[in-house]
C-alpha cells in the first residue's frame, strides 16, 4: 500500500467516475483524470458513497446553479491517497469523511460555539474547488468536469479541501460512516445542536424521508417522549417507529382539518419543537402554527425554491413568542461533532444501521437513483469495489 501511494503522489490519476452529462439522464460510468491536490487540498480514494436527495435535485436541474458535465455525490468515506503542500492535519492513509460545509478552525464563526457557518470558506454552490476557482477533473478528451459542493464522491478518486474533511475512527464501517456526510447528520444535528431538544419534550416532524427519520432519531437520543411524524404515506409510521416515532398523522387523511390543528389537539396546545423536512413553504407555516406559543421552536431543514417567501403578520410573531430558525447541516461543527456521533454509533446509541436499506456496486449507481426517486429506500450505499458489496 505504501508503494502504491508513493507511486501516484504528485501525478494525475486515471480512474472511473459516474458523470452527469445532461439533466435527468442516466449517469455515465467513464474514465477520467484526477489532478494532484493543490496546497491545502488532499486527494482521496473513495471507498463507498451514499445517495442523497440533493444529488437528485441537482441531477434534474436544468438552470443555474446547475452545470454539466458534473460529478455529483457528497456522502462518502475514503482514504487519503496524497496531500498537497501546507497540509499538516492529514497524512496518506488517513481514513476520512468529506463534508460539504467547511470547518476552517480559524475564522470567528468556526472558533465560536454558536455557529457552524464558516466565513473564511463559506458554502457555495460552486462547480470549482473552493480556494482556487478551478477543477481537478477532466475527461479523457481534456474537457473540464465540474465539482459538486466541494466533495464529488461519485468518482473512485476525488480532491477535497482540508477544511471539508473529518478524520474517522477506522473501527466504524465505511457503509455507516458515510451517512454522516449529509442527511443523517443533518437530521440528528437539527434535534441535538440546532433545537437542543429537551428530555420529556414533544416533537413534530413534517416529512419522514431520511432527514425526517434522522430528526426523530436525534429527538429520541435527546429524550423526547412524544415524537409525532407527519407524512402523506401511512407506511412511514412503521418505518418511523424504529427511529423513535411514537405517533403519526397522515396528511392525506386529515380531510379539511389542517394538520396543525390536529397536532395542537394531540399536544394540548402545540409541540415544543417542530421540524420542516420537506422543503415546502406551506409546511413551514403549518409547523409554525402547531409550535407551542411562548417557547416553541420551528426548525426549517428542507429547502424550497430560492424565490419562495414566508409570510407572517407582525402581530403573530410578536404575540406568539415562538422561534423560527434554519438549520444548515444540523448546526453541526463537522470536525468536532461528527466524531461524537460516530462514537455514539460505536456505543450502540445512534442507530445508523436501519438507515441503510440497499447496497449496490458502483456500476449500478443508476439503480440507486431509481430507488430513491421511487421512494423505495432510505439510504443506498454504493461501493466502489464490487467485492465489498455484501451478499443479498
Amino acid at each position: 500500500m505504501e508503494n502504491e501511494r508513493s507511486s501516484t503522489a504528485g501525478k494525475p490519476i486515471r480512474c472511473k467516475a459516474a458523470v452527469s452529462r445532461k439533466p435527468g439522464e442516466p449517469l455515465v460510468i467513464e474514465e477520467i483524470m484526477v489532478a494532484p491536490p493543490n496546497p491545502h487540498e488532499v486527494r482521496i480514494r473513495i471507498i463507498c458513497t451514499s445517495l442523497c436527495h440533493t444529488d437528485i435535485t441537482f441531477w434534474k436541474m436544468k438552470d443555474p446553479p446547475a452545470i454539466f458535465p458534473r460529478i455529483l455525490g457528497h456522502e462518502a468515506v475514503g482514504v487519503v491517497e496524497s496531500v498537497g503542500d501546507d497540509v499538516l492535519e492529514f497524512s496518506e492513509g488517513d481514513y476520512i469523511l468529506p463534508v460539504f460545509i467547511s470547518d476552517c478552525g480559524e475564522c470567528t464563526d468556526c472558533i465560536s460555539k454558536k455557529s457552524n457557518l464558516c466565513s473564511k470558506i463559506p458554502f457555495q454552490l460552486s462547480p470549482w474547488m473552493p480556494r482556487y476557482g478551478t477543477s481537478r477533473f477532466t475527461d479523457l478528451k481534456g474537457e473540464v468536469l465540474y465539482h459538486f459542493v466541494s466533495v464529488s464522491s461519485f468518482s473512485e478518486y476525488t480532491v477535497v479541501d482540508t477544511a471539508n474533511i473529518v478524520k474517522v475512527d477506522p473501527s466504524v464501517p465505511p457503509n455507516r460512516a458515510c451517512l454522516l456526510g449529509c442527511g443523517v447528520a443533518t437530521g440528528v444535528g437539527a434535534a441535538w445542536r440546532t433545537a437542543n431538544v429537551e428530555a420529556g419534550s414533544t416533537v413534530a416532524i413534517f416529512g419522514l424521508g431520511a432527514i425526517g427519520l434522522a430528526v426523530a432519531e436525534g429527538a429520541r437520543l435527546c429524550g423526547a417522549t412524544k415524537i409525532i411524524g407527519v407524512d402523506v404515506n401511512p407506511e412511514k409510521f412503521e418505518i418511523g417507529k424504529k427511529f423513535g416515532i411514537t405517533d403519526f398523522v397522515s396528511a392525506k387523511e386529515c380531510s379539511s382539518t389542517p394538520v396543525s390543528q390536529v397536532i395542537n389537539e394531540m399536544t394540548g396546545g402545540g409541540a415544543d419543537y417542530c421540524f420542516e423536512c420537506v422543503g415546502m413553504v406551506s409546511l413551514v407555516h403549518e409547523a409554525y402554527a402547531c409550535c407551542r406559543k411562548g417557547w416553541g421552536k420551528t426548525i426549517v431543514i428542507g429547502y424550497d425554491k430560492p424565490e419562495s417567501q414566508l409570510s407572517f403578520s407582525s402581530f403573530e410573531v410578536l404575540h406568539s413568542g415562538k422561534t423560527l430558525m434554519g438549520s444548515w447541516y444540523g448546526g453541526l461543527k463537522p470536525k468536532y461533532d461528527v466524531p461524537v456521533l460516530l462514537k455514539q454509533y460505536l456505543n450502540k446509541e445512534l442507530r445508523l444501521d436501519d438507515f441503510v436499506t440497499h447496497e449496490l456496486k458502483f456500476e449500478d449507481i443508476n439503480k440507486a437513483f431509481d430507488l430513491l426517486i421511487k421512494g423505495k429506500c432510505i439510504r443506498t450505499v454504493i461501493w466502489m469495489a464490487s467485492e465489498n458489496v455484501p451478499p443479498t
